[in-house]
């Protein structure tokens, strides 16, 4: 990246925001049509009634926090170990709301997302690499989605799970319909999704009445005991804070107009770490629910046969029983349902980031319908055979082990952004504070 130009009186990093902010093919072409279409101008006047027009993107990030691979880490820890690893997610959580306000604060000052800083900073040979990484990240990602969704096409209709399996591969249809929405539109759906999915499990925790100061403990005292704790602690961090998160929360703010004041881009940098910390904290809710519900459940004298033996081997196809105190016979119904919403949610946020990643790291452009079914491809496959061969338990422990991969996928994203938000040349007076470096 040159050096500010002569005889300029601005820091580099604000003569070279705004460069990007279209992401476009070219002249009047945008990338991402339903994310960059309606760019919405932020006022320049400072008032707290501009925090509303930066709500959206927060919320988009944070359904990957609530995604059915967090379901499924988050029902196993809760039946094998009770609330003992309720701690990883009040430390990912805290460490996710870091990371991506940092993500966001990148694209806000730069005006160019992490995917281009890399292309624009590393060798040939590192930025492959890298964006190789990446797109396993998302690919990982989107396994979960996968099996997600058929396990809800098999509570709502009998499908079987293997079927269910490739009929995920009509997404790409409602990419296509939700295309012509514009971005404001699919923000506000999700974050309604987010709150019903919230109600559903906030409200089956008052029913199922978890032993507080166990919950407590659990949330304070870092503890790991058991056979396959450790694996699914790991599995509980790759869920909660996934790198193609980083990604997709840098490029997603350009999605928003801020004035070019130093005064601007730190109003616009402190609104999203609002935005992001309330919707994390709602997220960070339904984790810790879904756990202590499970828990609490599974822990309890008075369990009939049947769901004992759930317990035992809990997945996503067996967990509607969790639910039953709050929607009674409509549990399985209505559980399949929020497990629906939050894997095609998920589907959406994920073909963007895919999205994100290729144009920045390769400068390739792709529409979604097509970026999505690649995507979804190269996640079908995985699933299926395991489906095929071992049924809905090994689809769940596929789940189980994408999340893992993402964990340790996450350092190869979360380096190049600290690199870059630490840097006066790209960030001016908005670097990271040494704390954060």
């Amino acid at each position: 990246m040159s050096g500010p130009r002569q005889g300029s009186s601005q820091p580099q990093f604000m003569t070279s925001v705004g460069q990007n902010n279209n992401l476009s093919n070219g002249p009047g072409t945008p990338l991402i049509d339903s994310i960059d279409v309606d760019q919405i101008v932020i006022p320049e006047k400072n008032s707290w009634k501009n925090l509303f027009s930066y709500i959206g993107p927060g919320f988009l990030v944070s359904i990957a926090y609530i995604d059915p691979g967090n379901f499924e880490t988050d029902l196993q820890a809760g039946a094998q170990y009770k609330y003992e690893l309720l701690w990883i997610i009040l430390i990912a959580s805290c460490a996710a709301l870091v990371i991506q306000s940092l993500a966001a604060s990148l694209g806000v000052v730069t005006g160019k997302h992490l995917a281009e800083h890399c292309r624009d900073e590393y060798p040939k040979v590192t930025n492959f690499i890298l964006w190789i990484l990446a797109e396993l990240a998302v690919v990982a990602c989107d396994i979960p989605e996968v099996i997600g969704t058929a396990f809800a096409l098999n509570m709502l209709f009998k499908i079987p799970i293997w079927c269910g399996v490739l009929i995920t591969g009509l997404s790409t249809l409602m990419l296509l319909f939700l295309q012509q929405y514009g971005v404001r539109k699919l923000e506000f759906l999700i974050a309604f999704l987010v709150f019903l999915i919230a109600t559903c499990f906030l409200v089956e925790l008052g029913y199922s009445k978890p032993n507080s100061s166990e919950v407590v403990r659990g949330l304070f005292v870092p503890e790991i005991k058991g056979d396959g704790a450790t694996g699914l602690a790991i599995s509980l961090l790759g869920a909660m804070v996934m790198p193609h998160n980083l990604f997709l929360h840098s490029a997603l703010v350009l999605s928003r107009k801020v004035p070019r004041s130093v005064h601007g881009i730190k109003e616009a940098c402190r609104f999203y770490m609002i935005e992001s910390a309330f919707a994390l904290t709602v997220a960070f809710l339904i984790n810790i629910s879904i756990i202590s519900v499970s828990g609490a459940v599974c822990s309890a004298d008075n369990l009939n046969p049947e769901d004992r033996m759930n317990c035992n081997d809990l997945d996503l196809n067996k967990a509607s029983f969790l639910l039953k105190n709050v929607l009674g016979n409509w549990s399985s119904k209505v559980f399949a349902i929020a497990l629906l919403a939050s894997g095609q949610s998920s589907t959406i946020t994920g073909t963007y980031a895919g999205q994100y990643v290729m144009q920045g790291f390769l400068d390739l452009r792709m529409t979604p319908w097509l970026r999505n079914l690649l995507t979804r491809s190269l996640a079908i496959v995985p699933s299926l055979i395991v489906s095929l061969i071992g049924g809905s338990s090994a689809a769940g422990k596929l789940i189980i082990i994408a999340s893992m991969i993402l964990s340790f996928e996450l350092p190869f994203a979360l380096v190049p952004l600290l690199k870059f938000t630490s840097s006066k040349t790209k960030m001016g007076p908005h670097t990271n504070s040494r704390f954060v470096s």
